[in-house]
């Protein structure tokens, strides 16, 4: 008996050694003590394991109120809180979602865990799925197998995305604050593994304490918001003001040139200065006007040209593309030219109105130039309608011409006449031909033509050059005479240009230049003093030269060949010769003569010409 006691009372002893060592429920249900004594430390055990678990929960919940407590941005509480999530309850992944009030959703916010893209992004109506439930009833699901259980509405788009992650078992807790509904938090295992009441717990711990930090940290950050919100009111108060200072200080500053007599080369240097960088002023064709730095190629490129354009739509408000701004010089709905500005930075409003503001005065004095250029111009014209005219003594007209900038004297000089296609591009074509005809020419309008004296003395050669240079914006056909003998052959010479740019046009040849001399037998009748003898020599001059040189008659062939209507066979016969010999002098011909000879309007000239050599040797 004393044995045995002695061993009941080893084999309490022995329990109690492993209660206190913190041995497993394992452990002491493994032992040989006497039921009732093995039970009791069963129970012990258990509720030993109980406290640690919560005492270790309640640890983990102060360790996430610390870590969430340091975290400002919600993005990162959020990756906080289903780290931690899925820390503590030890499963295979945690996630969590939010509410929408707009949509009357939850929607995917942040996953520890999850390798699905289709999950990651998936929204839950209220109602349906688990997370769908939790929301709509703001209490704690869970489930050991998602796939068999019935007290959730299953959906194809959900049952996709959790199919797709493989996930089995499910616990969701709702994130509410003050009656305020969050989101829910997520626990989940691709296993099917039972939730206890303790891990039901532990989440929704773990999801009151998430939902306060949220929504503290949400709280932090609209306030930090408001701050940032305050303190650009205030900048933008101040650049405000700087601004109106600045606009100010511009505005006087045009002022004082205009009323200085600057013209608007300063205003576009002032403008530069104003906003740094560079400044470019274009004319209403796009040549430059005044510049204070970029190369020509950066002006003419199609992106310069482009942002023109936009400023020619923009009503006089600023544009901008890349780093180049630009705002269209106007006045009464006509563009005058285009400032451009680069290399200035992002323009703030106020910056912005001083270069529209620099247009708006570039406007104003070129209105003021282009009312004085009309009136000079308007003067000229008078000039050069009184020396077309021929009134009043040589005397007067030369010193007419002298005061407009012209000296007929000194030089010989050529009369142009012009007819574009438009006559309301008269002041542009008068502009273009001035700038073409050079210093010392004399350019205006009479009646519905431009009429140029120009220091010259090849007429055709100066009609073609300028029709070139003056048409390339529109095609404007030039007639050049001369030289002119003097200052009183202008009106002869006037009427034989007239008539020779007419003359043109009715040839087809709109938008050319030539002198009356150039147009072939047509020369002869627009001609003042048509010289038949020149017209014949430069018709057939080579056939001339060659007969001269070799001592041929192909003149003669050629002549037979027109009388014979063209025919070979029939010329052979008029000059009793074979007709492979006829046609081995018109291959001769031909080669002389050019291969076009035989083209109605050459073989014209040169019958024509063949004709009145005939008359000019008769006489």
């Amino acid at each position: 008996m004393t044995t045995s006691a002695d061993t009941v009372t080893e084999q309490v002893l022995h329990l109690l050694e492993l209660l206190a060592s913190g041995a497993t429920v394992a452990d002491i249900a493994a032992t040989t003590a006497p039921p009732a004594a093995r039970d009791l430390a069963l129970r012990i055990a258990h509720t030993r394991d109980v406290h640690q678990h919560r005492e270790a929960g309640l640890t983990a919940l102060l360790d996430t109120s610390r870590e969430l407590a340091t975290e400002h941005d919600p993005a990162q509480v959020l990756e906080a809180i289903v780290r931690r999530a899925r820390h503590l309850l030890q499963t295979d992944l945690a996630y969590l979602t939010l509410y929408d009030a707009e949509a009357d959703d939850i929607f995917m916010r942040a996953t520890s865990g999850s390798v699905s893209a289709a999950f990651q992004s998936v929204r839950l109506a209220l109602g349906d799925g688990l997370g769908g439930l939790v929301a709509s009833t703001r209490k704690p699901y869970w489930t050991a197998d998602y796939w068999s259980d019935d007290r959730f509405q299953h959906t194809g788009t959900i049952d996709g995305a959790v199919g797709e992650e493989g996930i089995v078992s499910i616990c969701g807790t709702p994130l509410i604050v003050e009656s305020d509904f969050v989101g829910v938090l997520f626990a989940a295992n691709r296993t099917a593994r039972p939730f206890t009441r303790e891990d039901v717990a532990l989440l929704t711990n773990l999801a009151t304490l998430a939902a306060v930090t949220l929504v503290q940290t949400r709280a932090l950050a609209d306030a930090e918001h408001a701050v940032q919100a305050l303190k650009e009111a205030h900048e933008t108060v101040r650049q405000y003001a700087a601004g109106i200072e600045k606009a100010a200080a511009a505005h006087d500053r045009f002022a004082n040139l205009v009323l200085g007599g600057g013209g608007v080369e300063g205003i576009t240097h002032a403008v530069a200065e104003l906003l740094g960088g560079w400044a470019v002023l274009l004319d209403e064709n796009g040549a430059v006007r005044s510049s204070t730095g970029p190369a020509p190629d950066l002006v003419r490129s199609p992106e310069a040209q482009l942002l023109q354009d936009r400023a020619a739509t923009a009503g006089g408000r600023l544009v901008h593309e890349g780093g180049t701004y630009a705002v269209m010089i106007n006045a009464a709905h006509e563009r005058l030219g285009t400032l451009l500005l680069g290399e200035v930075g992002s323009l703030h409003d106020a910056d912005a109105r001083t270069v529209e503001r620099a247009g708006m005065v570039t406007s104003l004095v070129l209105l003021f130039e282009r009312n004085a250029a009309d009136a000079r111009q308007a003067e000229r014209n008078r000039v050069l309608s009184d020396l077309v005219a021929g009134r009043g003594t040589e005397a007067e007209r030369v010193q007419l011409a002298r005061g407009a900038g012209f000296d007929p004297v000194v030089v010989p000089f050529c009369l142009l006449v012009m007819l574009g296609e438009d006559t309301a591009t008269t002041r542009a074509l008068i502009m273009s031909a001035s700038t073409a005809a050079g210093e010392g020419s004399l350019v205006g309008a009479d009646d519905d033509h431009i009429v140029a004296l120009v220091p010259a003395s090849d007429a055709d050669a100066l009609a073609k050059s300028i029709a070139a240079r003056v048409g390339r914006r529109s095609p404007v056909t030039v007639a050049g005479v001369g030289p002119v003998a003097g200052i009183g052959g202008i009106p002869a010479a006037h009427e034989e240009g007239a008539r020779t740019a007419r003359a043109l046009i009715a040839l087809g040849r709109r938008g050319q230049g030539a002198a009356a001399t150039q147009l072939g037998f047509a020369g002869l009748i627009v001609g003042s003093d048509p010289d038949v003898a020149d017209y014949v020599n430069r018709i057939l001059a080579p056939v001339l030269d060659y007969d001269e040189r070799r001592g041929t008659d192909l003149l003669g062939t050629l002549e037979a060949y027109f009388a014979a209507g063209s025919s070979p066979r029939h010329a052979a016969a008029g000059l009793h010769v074979h007709v492979n010999t006829v046609s081995q002098r018109l291959e001769r011909i031909g080669a002389l003569l050019g291969p076009s000879w035989q083209h109605p309007e050459e073989a014209l000239e040169l019958q024509l010409a063949l004709r009145l050599r005939r008359l000019l040797v008769a006489t």
